[in-house]
């Protein structure tokens, strides 16, 4: 399955693209990272039916890293062909994107700038695939 990062504004040459990059490359699931300008821009052709949006926002579901793993372990085992995470612009998203998404994922109730949030995300997915295939990079206490 597809792990697919798009997210809106330029990370650039940055600490936070160090880090995206570097959780990235570790992931052992094909991974694509698109980026779109702030405002404007044409979303990559959204994924077919065997795929699944996934809009980070404040007003979503707050999962655990072991459920994340097992929601991403689910859609691989049913057949889903890519996982879209998408992150949006300043003011998120509107209400109709939300109603479209799959699932609305929450890094928790604190607002995070863009580009950390995508580092998180990067982590994380790095974190759920590790889980899935049993490596010890992840420790629950």
């Amino acid at each position: 399955m597809l792990l697919h990062i798009v997210a809106r504004g330029r990370i650039g040459r940055s600490p936070e693209a160090e880090l995206v990059d570097r959780y990235m490359k570790r992931v052992a699931w094909p991974t694509r990272v698109s980026e779109l300008p702030d405002r404007g821009g044409r979303e990559p052709d959204r994924p077919a039916a065997q795929g699944r949006r996934i809009l980070l926002d404040e007003k979503g579901e707050v999962l655990a890293s072991m459920a994340f793993a097992e929601r991403l372990g689910r859609w691989r085992d049913d057949g889903v062909r890519e996982a879209r995470f998408l992150i949006g612009a300043a003011d998120g998203f509107s209400d109709a994107e939300r109603g479209e998404a799959d699932l609305l994922l929450s890094f928790g109730r604190a607002t995070w700038p863009h580009l950390l949030a995508r580092a998180m995300l990067a982590e994380q997915l790095f974190r759920a695939t590790s889980i899935l295939a049993n490596h010890p990079y992840h420790r629950e206490g």
